[in-house]
């Protein structure tokens, strides 16, 4: 099906636009667009035969084989070389997804991104060879799809700036890789810098938007190093999970978690053996439950008022008292927190909590916080004009 990358790239093959344009097996609704292709390489309008292409692409009826791969083979791969180099190549991960097989799918994204291999084109380069990486890692090539992962992360470093769609390949790509590599941390963080390049409620699926609110859910769940939900929490992605019958509960342990309501995790530990490995999990979920409500514990309260007793904490986190000492090393490790033990005196002496993103009942709390503490400044004013009227001399 492909053609020849020797054939002179403005010799289109106008019977090819002939055929389809007069063929029975084309959809009518696609029938007109081939003249407008025609005419518009004829002029040499390279700017605006492009946007036709995508036209074309997105149209519902192109959207079965081989109606994109042949459009590219006998016609866009002519003059290629003509168009602008991303254009390009965000057509051919368009096409290449009409390949029933992966590895067919592979070896033309690999000739695309060979071709579009410039100094001045790079962003292409990027874009092609991450969607090809997609390919390797749906035929098992891990190491593969991990080279592509670390060439293409340092050509994005020496970009001033990129078209968010590269940024998207990249990320969602580093994301598939981390899921299937079960790296809960580097998934989360990929897979949220991913949705920061598109528009959510257009670019996905309803069933992708479930997929990816899920995925991300187990993932911050699991993660050993994320022990602050807010940025998950507020993100719209959340919302699909509440829609979905199956996994609500899973949005509803996140709150528990980000409050670290233990309470509510319990109530919400039946539905652990929905998915099994959460359940395989459970003594990390406890431990991290009990992590996360010792952070809200020391967060909640005035920076003064933090030197908190061993017993408190027991009661908070729902601990032997004899387990709390453990549990503190255990967040001043992760530097979760700062401050000191007094095993003595049984008290943990906290000076620092990590900082997070707030879910808004954390902004309201932090907001009566501020409202006491301007009141205090307010009375502690009022204390000193009255003590010494004598500085506060009016107008």
């Amino acid at each position: 099906m492909a053609t020849s990358a020797g054939m002179d790239v403005d010799n289109v093959d106008e019977h090819y636009l002939e055929r389809a344009a007069a063929s029975s097996s084309t959809p009518a609704s696609l029938k007109p667009f081939y003249p407008k292709l025609q005419q518009l390489h004829d002029r040499k309008l390279w700017y605006q035969l492009t946007l036709i292409i995508e036209e074309f692409l997105n149209h519902p009826d192109s959207q079965a084989p081989p109606i994109q791969i042949e459009l590219y083979d006998h016609f866009v791969r002519r003059f290629s070389p003509k168009i602008n180099q991303l254009q390009l190549a965000a057509i051919g991960v368009k096409v290449a997804r009409q390949y029933a097989d992966p590895a067919e799918a592979l070896q033309f994204l690999e000739q695309l991104a060979t071709k579009v291999d410039a100094p001045e084109s790079q962003d292409a380069y990027v874009y092609a060879l991450m969607e090809a990486a997609h390919f390797k890692l749906l035929l098992g090539d891990s190491d593969g799809t991990k080279a592509a992962m670390d060439k293409c992360g340092k050509i994005l470093d020496g970009f001033d700036a990129v078209e968010t769609a590269v940024h998207a390949s990249f990320y969602r790509v580093c994301g598939d890789f981390y899921k299937a590599k079960a790296e809960y941390a580097s998934y989360y963080k990929n897979s949220l810098l991913y949705l920061a390049c598109v528009n959510v409620d257009v670019d996905l699926t309803d069933e992708a938007r479930v997929q990816r609110a899920h995925d991300l859910s187990i993932s911050a769940l699991l993660g050993d190093t994320i022990y602050n939900f807010g940025e998950l929490l507020l993100h719209p992605i959340l919302a699909s999970l509440g829609k979905s019958a199956q996994h609500s509960w899973l949005s509803e342990m996140l709150f528990a978690f980000n409050a670290g309501d233990i309470g509510r995790f319990e109530a919400l530990s039946p539905h652990l053996g929905k998915e099994p490995i959460l359940a395989e999990n459970l003594p990390f979920l406890r431990q991290k439950m009990c992590l996360m409500s010792l952070i809200e514990s020391v967060f909640k309260r005035a920076a003064d008022d933090r030197t908190i007793g061993f017993a408190t904490i027991a009661a908070e986190t729902k601990l032997p008292v004899d387990e709390v000492e453990h549990l503190v090393m255990k967040a001043l490790s992760l530097k979760l927190i700062r401050g000191t033990l007094d095993q003595v005196e049984q008290l943990a002496r906290i000076t620092w909590v990590q900082p997070r993103v707030l879910d808004h009942r954390q902004i309201q709390a932090l907001q009566m916080r501020l409202n006491n503490w301007c009141a205090k400044v307010e009375e502690v004013s009022e204390y000193v004009k009255n003590q010494t009227p004598e500085l506060f001399i009016s107008a």
